[in-house]
């Protein structure tokens, strides 16, 4: 029997979030309380809000399979502290050792966690142009942590992953295959999915968004996202996704939030060029269907400018 969460986030109407709450778990750092996705997997699911102080940053979803031969964690999270946290409800579940680490990206919250896993000894594993990302914004990364959540990031460091490679990290842990992808670029350098194939769960990280809107960076190619997206993640076929930021759900959601809404923007600032229109006016293209998106509003404007200037010279 797939546990009651997740059930009810694959039915018609999808469990929802709301950048409004700030803390869901105010007995813990994180945001809030791992579910059971489905057997042996659980995630922490962050805010689909920008980070902040109330949230301590965690506004990313940070995951873990757990097997009878150890513990995997997906996102070592924003600090030191949430890393902590995370173990803590790990502990709480199993007497299992972690045994592995893997860092969905190079972002600082996927990364900044890896201080407090290095002190417990454990690998850390990252695609090799996620760990260059990290090496070099990392501590830019980490003094914007110490400014928006003072206190909370507290031993926090920078550290950087032990073990990286390029196309595929697979391990099989009390039976269970687990595969970490680079299936080309996306979101950013160096995003990973992990793949289980005997569940049909991947962990797309920042492959697919739901729940909020996606941010494009300066770095997010969007038409190879989407090239990425259809040659190699919709192959996969999973069953069950646990994306990079929102609630676990399925791929038709995912797509519908990431890969529709990539094809949606780049069309209407295609059409926007195509009539002449200028970089100005660019940032107020329609965005309506995905208006009820949370970071709607931080987002949308800046997402359709950077389009507009990755479109020009296409």
């Amino acid at each position: 029997m797939k546990p009651l969460a997740f059930v009810l986030c694959l039915a018609a109407l999808p469990c929802s979030a709301s950048e409004d709450i700030a803390d869901q778990y105010p007995a813990s750092v994180l945001y809030s309380k791992p579910v059971e996705v489905i057997p042996g997997v659980f995630s922490a699911i962050g805010a689909t809000a920008p980070p902040t102080y109330e949230n301590a940053g965690h506004n990313n979803n940070l995951s873990f399979i757990v097997t009878s031969e150890g513990v995997v964690v997906i996102n070592s999270g924003a600090s030191y502290a949430l890393a902590e946290a995370l173990h803590a409800e790990i502990k709480a579940i199993t007497d299992q050792p972690v045994k592995l680490v893997f860092n969905e990206n190079g972002q600082g919250h996927a990364m900044l966690g890896n201080s407090y896993w290095a002190t417990q000894g454990v690998d850390i594993v990252a695609h090799v142009d996620a760990a260059h990302e990290f090496e070099e914004y990392g501590d830019r990364s980490l003094q914007a942590a110490q400014n928006r959540v003072k206190e909370k990031a507290d031993k926090t460091d920078v550290v950087a992953p032990t073990i990286t490679f390029d196309d595929t990290y697979a391990l099989t842990l009390g039976g269970v295959d687990i595969e970490a992808r680079y299936l080309g670029p996306a979101h950013s350098p160096g995003d990973i999915v992990v793949w289980l194939p005997q569940k049909s769960l991947v962990i797309s990280g920042d492959m697919a968004f739901h729940e909020r809107m996606l941010p494009i960076f300066d770095h997010t190619m969007t038409a190879d996202w989407i090239t990425t997206w259809n040659d190699a993640f919709e192959p996969l076929q999973a069953t069950y996704v646990i994306p990079g930021h929102g609630h676990p759900t399925n791929m038709d959601q995912v797509r519908r939030y990431t890969h529709d809404y990539l094809i949606y923007l780049r069309g209407k600032v295609g059409d926007h060029l195509d009539a002449g229109g200028d970089l100005a006016e660019a940032y107020y293209v329609d965005q309506s269907p995905y208006s009820h998106l949370d970071t709607f509003e931080e987002l949308a404007t800046k997402n359709a400018g950077r389009v507009y200037e990755q479109m020009e010279f296409e």
